[in-house]
Parts: C-alpha cells; sequence; structure tokens
C-alpha cells in the first residue's frame, strides 16, 4: 500500500467523524516532542514525514531511521496548528512504536551473526497489509527483505512439493514460463531432498528445520558440487539459536520472529508549554 493511502486509512480509523476535543477547542501553534522511555533502534521515519506533509506539520528530527537512542533521549520535534497534533498524536507514535519496536529486535539479530558474514531474512509471516510497512522496518534494523509476495521468487515449500510429480520435468518448466530474472527456492528437510533440488536447477536451497549438524552436512556437499547455489536457513530460528545456525555456512538466515515477536518499545509525546 502507498505512504499516503496507508496514512489516509490509518488516520481515518482514528479520527473516525471527527476529534471530538477539536470541536471544542481553539487552534494555536504549539510544539510537542517523542520522547525514550526505552532504549531502542528508531523506525518510521519516512511515514511520518509522509503524515507531516498531507498536514502541514513541521517536524524537527533528532535521529534517522536505523539509528540507536536510548532511555530519555527526544527523538523528534513536532511543530504546527495544536488540533491536528492532537489529533494526529497517537498516529505519529503507532508508526513509531510498530516500526522501532521491529527495528530494535531485528538489530539484536543481526549483531549476533555478524561475525559470520551471513545475513539475516524476514519472511511473508507479516500483519495483513502490513508487509511493506514491517519489511520497512526490518530493514531500518539492518535486516534484509525476503520476497514480498508471491509474484518476485517461486518457491517451491513442502506443500507445492506434494504435487509435483517429477522436479525435473517440473522445473524445465518453470524456466520456460517464469520471468528470466526470477529465482527458484525449494525447501528441504534433509540432505537427500537437497540432492535432488540442486540437480534440479534450484537458485536457492532452505534448510528448513534442519539440525545444524545436518546444515553442515549440506554445507559441505554444496561447496564440493554446487557452489553457486545460495543456502538459506529457517525453522526454530530464535536469538538463542541463530549464532549457532550462522556457525554452519549458509548464506542466509530467515525468521519469522523479527516481526510477530517484537514487543513494543515504550516512546511518548509531549507537549511543550505554549
Amino acid at each position: 500500500m502507498l505512504k499516503d493511502k496507508f496514512i489516509e486509512a490509518m488516520v481515518a480509523e482514528d479520527v473516525g467523524r471527527g476529534d471530538l476535543f477539536s470541536r471544542i477547542s481553539k487552534s494555536k501553534e504549539v510544539r510537542a516532542y517523542i520522547i525514550a522511555k526505552s532504549d531502542g533502534v528508531f523506525a518510521g521515519r519516512e511515514y511520518i514525514d509522509t503524515l507531516a506533509k498531507m498536514y502541514d506539520l513541521k517536524l524537527d528530527w533528532q535521529v534517522e531511521d536505523g539509528t540507536s537512542f536510548k532511555i530519555g533521549e527526544k527523538l523528534l520535534f513536532v511543530s504546527g496548528d495544536s488540533k491536528y497534533i492532537l489529533s494526529l498524536e497517537r498516529s505519529i507514535l503507532d508508526i513509531a512504536l510498530h516500526a522501532s519496536s521491529i527495528a530494535t529486535l531485528t538489530e539484536k539479530f543481526v549483531k549476533k551473526i555478524e561475525p559470520y558474514g551471513v545475513k539475516l531474512l524476514d519472511t511473508r509471516k507479516t500483519r495483513p497489509l502490513l508487509r511493506e510497512f514491517e519489511k520497512y522496518a526490518v530493514r531500518c534494523g539492518g535486516g534484509i527483505n525476503h520476497r514480498m509476495g508471491l509474484d518476485d521468487c517461486l518457491m517451491l515449500k513442502d506443500t507445492h512439493l506434494k504435487t509435483i510429480d517429477n522436479l525435473n520435468l517440473f522445473m524445465k518448466e518453470v524456466r520456460q514460463k517464469i520471468p528470466f530474472t526470477s529465482k527458484v527456492e525449494i525447501e528441504c528437510e534433509s540432505l537427500e531432498m537437497v540432492r535432488d533440488a540442486m540437480e534440479a536447477g534450484a537458485d536457492i536451497v532452505m534448510c528448513d528445520n534442519m539440525t545444524n549438524e545436518a546444515i553442515v552436512e549440506v554445507v559441505a556437499f554444496r561447496d564440493a558440487s554446487f557452489p553457486n547455489i545460495l543456502l538459506e536457513a529457517s525453522g526454530n530460528v530464535s536469538l538463542e539459536t541463530v549464532e549457532e545456525i550462522a556457525k554452519t555456512g549458509v548464506d542466509a538466515i530467515s525468521s519469522g520472529a523479527l516481526i510477530h515477536q517484537a514487543n513494543w518499545i515504550d516512546l511518548s509525546m509531549k507537549m511543550e508549554k505554549s
């Protein structure tokens, strides 16, 4: 969803038929600020910038997307019509809270695997209609987006493979029908499946819910026989397990936890005295 459409829908959900306080208050020029009540990594600036343009608010940013902040720091000053700022307070905070919480958790994962040169990927486990927003937040935290949808990479999961009688013949047909630039990823649960997928011409092989010992075997086989094929590990990935997975030698690790396990940090908006 385009940023402006996304923000229009967000504001409409909160304001409804009109902010009741705006009916009885008078407009005045004011300045408010967002203050951090916990440590974190900021995300959401792109969306808040768009909102500000729509409602003629002036922003004085103290952080960039991807910037770490500490409790007590003032992250953003917002100036403009008091009615707009008060009506939009929750929308501004929700953007920053949701995105920054994902970015904060993502950075923790990234730091765990940085020494091993492994990429951290998100998944399609996103909230309905929030995929673009949540994946943007992952990027702010230092992660890399996996596919955005079913149209930018063909992934053959276990459910797909159950419907395919001959993988080699299927892959030949695939190459004739999907875009030349599209990659094919095949999900595998054993070394035998990995061999079949690589021989069939996969661009990426996912080691799904494999033990680290099994993944090490897959990496050795790939390096010896199909060095150009990328390896991704997925399944049961957490802050506690991600480093050991990275040590196996895979190219990337994907985890839905970056988004669905992100606990909200604490940010608040305060009004300066006029």
